[in-house]
């Protein structure tokens, strides 16, 4: 009996996410074809996942922001603060930036290959590629710090969701429309996730 109420209180629990909007403060990010700054981009998005984790998805995660508004936090902070929640997962949102008009979604893990990471980050890319028609650039290996320090407590990814120097990508995040859209194919990526988990 004791074992049983154990088991329902681990499956009982919300998972905690944490959601990154990069950049933010003094750091602008990229700048897009059409003046719009990756770090204002990246907190859109990150605030319509948080509400419609609410909304739509009736509390379904605990999430929690490393920065809700134009504010620049250390890259340090940003991973203690998955350490300190004990989260499940890390994302960090950002937008890429080429010379070329390269154009598409990708998605970075840590160059240790963390196969939960991998895992996760394949289901969000799907989710969005797929649900939104971005082209598929695939999950790629880096040694960013935000993933090398969040990597040893939990799956941890960062995202690119999209070129900010191709003129339709940039052009995409200008509409509420398309960053709520964005922000459901990221939490049902989550969601995928955690659910083929189980």
């Amino acid at each position: 009996m004791i074992l049983l109420l154990t088991i329902c209180l681990v499956y009982g629990q919300k998972k905690v996410v944490v959601i990154d909007p990069g950049h933010g403060g003094i750091d602008s990010g990229a700048i897009g074809v059409n003046c719009a700054y990756e770090k204002d981009v990246v907190l859109d998005v990150a605030n319509e996942i948080l509400n419609l984790n609410k909304s739509l998805f009736a509390d379904e995660f605990n999430i929690y922001l490393t920065r809700y508004s134009d504010t620049l936090i250390s890259l340090s902070d940003r991973s203690r603060l998955a350490k300190c929640l004990n989260a499940d997962v890390f994302v960090s949102l950002h937008c890429n930036a080429s010379e070329n008009n390269s154009r598409g979604m990708e998605i970075y893990v840590h160059h240790s290959k963390n196969k939960k990471s991998i895992t996760l980050g394949a289901s969000i890319l799907n989710e969005s590629t797929q649900k939104l028609g971005f082209e598929k650039r695939g999950v790629k290996f880096g040694n960013f710090q935000v993933l090398r320090e969040t990597v040893p407590y939990c799956p941890s990814i960062l995202v690119e969701m999209g070129f900010m120097t191709n003129e339709d990508e940039a052009d995409y995040f200008l509409k509420s429309t398309n960053i709520r859209a964005m922000a459901v194919a990221i939490l049902m990526g989550i969601m995928g996730y955690f659910n083929a988990r189980l």
